[in-house]
């Protein structure tokens, strides 16, 4: 995967259809509405970047560019998956190009960032990208943040308990990243695989790592399955060089390791993917109309500009989230009067259903409940595709635990994993 420049990046993708000029009458409803876009388009997950944006502009191009009666002028802006960046490109956004809205961002622990950013602003509303960390909703929500695709606790609903129960797997060795994403993915795993009696080994890396000859050399002899929760250029690396290594556990995958950014890349690390079990928003085979023709879209407009072979989870999140705020756009009739009051009561009350064909809805902190799909790797025509076999509905973000026990777990980290929660 080649990692760009942030000017490389923004000047590589095509750009969507762009308002023309109109001046800023008091009541600007004759302007265009500034819709900011801000994905790591540098970085390790640049390639799940790119294809945010592709599918955003899929979505754009399909409406004429148009909601709630008013040209959506689109203004891309990049980041490299660092909190400090993604907020840095976020005020630029706000502060200088004047965007009404922000869509974005990708990363967990930019998530967060943006989320406490949101909470100083007035009149903007920030919806959320693909960014899954647990916190950026669940403790100290903002009134100005909304995320309606699921978070990375909720992608492992069932994963755990599938291990432990139907798997038979007492023992596992979880190799993550350092860092807010993987912790509540993490967690939601522990969560479920130690309450059924599990056990497991926690190794972590900063996000960035390169060599994990040292973490692979810690696996246990005793571990029964590898739980890798990593992404983008750290996931490949791990598992070309596990695979190098000679691994050979079966592999439970992290949200992001079950991904067409990951499965599209070649290398010996395919042939141990096959069979991986996973969690998380969607699947590459899953027989819902509505998918099947998001997908049929989605490949015909990208077919031949560098798009994969079905949409990625960062494409999906982008566009469900996108489609949140297009519903609240019709709803005020592109109205965004009376700092943004009435469009940010659109959006909490949103009630739709994503491109998976599940239905999403927002709870009291403006955070998406959805459905879960299980998942398992085949090859299918010699390409490796997520399969769903199980399918867990409107799954909350405290995973049907009273959201006060929950709270009362504490927040997920290195050193709170969920299994030391669940004994």
């Amino acid at each position: 995967m080649t990692t760009l420049t942030r000017r490389q990046a923004l000047a590589g993708l095509s750009t969507a259809t762009l308002a023309g000029a109109f001046p800023a009458p008091a009541i600007a409803q004759n302007a265009p509405i500034k819709l900011g876009g801000l994905t790591t388009l540098e970085g390790p997950f640049a390639t799940g970047g790119q294809d945010a944006f592709r599918c955003v502009q899929m979505e754009l191009e399909r409406i004429n560019n148009m909601a709630g009666g008013r040209r959506i002028e689109f203004i891309r802006e990049s980041s490299n998956a660092r909190a400090d960046v993604a907020l840095a490109r976020a005020r630029k956004l706000v502060e200088q190009d004047g965007v009404d809205i922000v869509l974005g961002p990708l990363s967990g622990a930019e998530g967060i960032a943006l989320k406490d950013y949101s909470a100083t602003l007035t009149g903007k509303t920030i919806v959320n990208g693909s960014s899954a960390a647990a916190d950026t909703t669940l403790r100290n929500p903002s009134k100005n943040f909304f995320r309606f695709s699921t978070d990375g606790t909720q992608w492992m609903a069932g994963v755990g308990n599938h291990v432990r129960k139907t798997m038979g797997i007492g023992e596992v060795c979880v190799v993550a990243g350092d860092y807010a994403f993987p912790y509540a993915q993490v967690f939601g795993f522990s969560l479920e695989y130690c309450r059924a009696g599990g056990r497991a080994t926690y190794l972590w890396s900063p996000l960035g790592t390169t060599d994990f000859a040292s973490q692979i050399a810690q696996i246990p002899k005793s571990a029964g399955a590898l739980v890798v929760v990593h992404g983008g250029t750290d996931g490949l690396a791990f598992m070309t060089q596990y695979a190098q290594a000679g691994g050979s556990l079966p592999i439970i995958g992290g949200s992001i390791m079950a991904d067409q950014t990951m499965m599209s890349a070649r290398g010996p690390h395919r042939k141990l993917m096959v069979g991986m079990v996973s969690g998380g928003p969607i699947a590459d085979i899953n027989d819902d109309p509505i998918w099947n023709d998001f997908v049929a879209r989605y490949r015909k407009r990208w077919a031949n500009e560098g798009g994969f072979q079905s949409p990625s989870i960062h494409g999906v999140n982008y566009t469900t989230n996108l489609q949140g705020i297009l519903g609240a756009l019709e709803e005020v009739r592109g109205d965004l009067s009376g700092d943004q009051q009435a469009f940010q009561a659109a959006l909490a009350k949103r009630r739709f259903k994503n491109p998976m064909g599940a239905e999403v809805f927002l709870d009291h902190n403006r955070q998406a409940v959805s459905d879960i799909f299980l998942t398992k790797i085949e090859e299918r025509e010699g390409k490796p595709v997520t399969v769903a076999f199980a399918r867990a509905p409107a799954i909350n973000q405290t995973l049907g635990v009273p959201e006060d026990r929950f709270l009362a777990l504490g927040a997920p980290s290195r050193n709170n994993t969920g299994c030391i929660a669940a004994t």
